[in-house]
């Protein structure tokens, strides 16, 4: 589909059914990615893992190619349909979620893993710029806070669900490999209803200075935008993007790594089943993380309109105070008090989403959107998947044979010291949103 047949985007109804459904995709997205968070439970069990090689197996064996294909893959975002894009990647990654029930060792876990990392690598990029084409810059990051509780409750769900069907829950004969398949498939059904009923929208359309007028639509306009040099080379010039960036990346290292080891913590701490695991855990995603979203998609919207500084200073605070309530969660007696103690962090780790979503869309211009986000992405995803995770899986590692099972309490407690340094990345950004935002 060329752009000058793009679909209207001022229709709003037409726009929420189109945010309705990337949010869908997103979720489908984070329950692939996150299940294995609670499946690490069995799995460890039944192929004898070690921490060391479940922290590969959610961070690194995702993370290796999901970021790094990210970048060619939002290349082509910027030049063909964007839709299809996110279309064809739900497919895959779909497929290779499936593929993981059938793994009979840590290396055929591993490979399909990775294949989970490829599918993934074109779902995000394109989403946020079709979400930047659907909805004007006043209203940006409330669309994508919204776009972004795919994050916690496609991982809550993902989390219950897994629990519940590996759990025997739902039926003796399921178990962790049932629980790999059922979701796969599932997305797999989902894929070509996205792409029959989203339309591709004219890129920059709602901005105050479209990218190019109507009659360059097509081909000879998508050959004339910039690729990955220009886009750095643009971004070279705005510190906000990269402090935005990391500060982004060292809160996604602990976000990443205590979705991904919170199960454990609370099945080897408290010693709870794997179903009231999932119950708890998935409890504090869902509530948390969309309180925390959705506030920061109001607050930077509503405060940005006076400063565009909100939009890093927001996020900072919920830094500085999300630290102090992680080290009270793990310290605490009972699994009870344990979740209303994460329930506050959970939701202040993933304030940051709304507003500096919104942000990284601002500070390139419509044709460079899907790369910049890409970039973005990639630095993010490197350091918070492939990192936090394993990090956090190395530091227990290393922990156990002097804490035994209390080994996860303090790796975690270590890593949200991480949340203080994305604190004061954040507001160094702030210092410079105003001369950097594009307008």
């Amino acid at each position: 589909m060329t752009e000058a047949a793009a679909a209207p985007a001022e229709r709003p109804g037409y726009r929420y059914f189109v945010l309705a459904m990337l949010f869908l995709v997103y979720a489908f997205n984070f329950l692939d990615r996150q299940i294995i968070s609670i499946l690490a439970i069995p799995i460890r069990e039944e192929l004898n893992l070690s921490d060391r090689q479940l922290g590969l197996l959610g961070g690194i064996a995702f993370a290796a190619l999901y970021s790094t294909l990210g970048v060619p893959i939002a290349w082509l975002a910027d030049r063909t349909s964007r839709v299809r894009i996110v279309a064809v990647s739900l497919t895959l990654w779909s497929a290779f979620t499936a593929l993981c029930g059938m793994a009979g060792n840590f290396w055929q876990l591993f490979a399909s893993r990775v294949g989970v990392g490829i599918g993934e690598a074109g779902g995000v990029a394109p989403s946020y710029s079709l979400i930047a084409d659907y909805f004007p810059p006043q209203s940006r990051a409330r669309a994508l806070a919204i776009y972004s509780l795919g994050i916690p409750i496609g991982s809550a769900f993902g989390v219950i669900a897994g629990a519940q069907i590996a759990g025997g829950a739902l039926g003796e004969g399921l178990d962790w490999r049932s629980a790999f398949i059922i979701v796969g498939l599932a997305g797999v059904v989902l894929a070509p209803v996205f792409w029959l009923t989203v339309r591709e929208p004219r890129r920059g359309g709602l901005d105050a200075a479209p990218a190019a007028p109507a009659a360059e639509a097509g081909a000879g306009a998508a050959a004339r935008r910039p690729g990955v040099l220009a886009t750095l080379k643009l971004l070279s010039k705005k510190p906000a993007f990269w402090f935005l960036t990391f500060g982004a990346s060292c809160s996604s290292m602990m976000g990443y790594g205590v979705f991904f080891w919170l199960p454990s913590f609370f099945a080897r701490s408290f010693e709870l089943g794997i179903i009231e695991t999932g119950w708890l855990f998935g409890g504090v995603l869902f509530v948390g993380g969309s309180l925390g979203i959705i506030a920061g998609g109001v607050l930077a919207d509503w405060l940005g309109k006076a400063k565009k500084s909100a939009y890093a200073l927001v996020p900072a605070a919920a830094f500085f105070l999300a630290f102090p309530m992680y080290v009270a969660g793990v310290l605490a007696p009972s699994p009870s008090i344990a979740v209303v103690l994460f329930l506050i962090p959970t939701a202040l780790g993933l304030v940051w989403l709304g507003p500096a979503l919104s942000a990284f869309q601002h500070l390139a211009p419509p044709e460079m959107r899907a790369m910049a986000s890409a970039i973005f992405l990639l630095f993010n995803n490197l350091l918070g998947i492939g990192g936090g995770i394993y990090v956090l899986g190395e530091i227990s590692t290393l922990l156990t044979p002097h804490f035994g099972a209390e080994a996860l309490r303090y790796s975690i407690m270590t890593g949200a010291s991480l949340y203080l340094v994305a604190g004061a990345l954040f507001l160094m950004a702030a210092r410079t949103m105003e001369r950097d935002w594009v307008r």
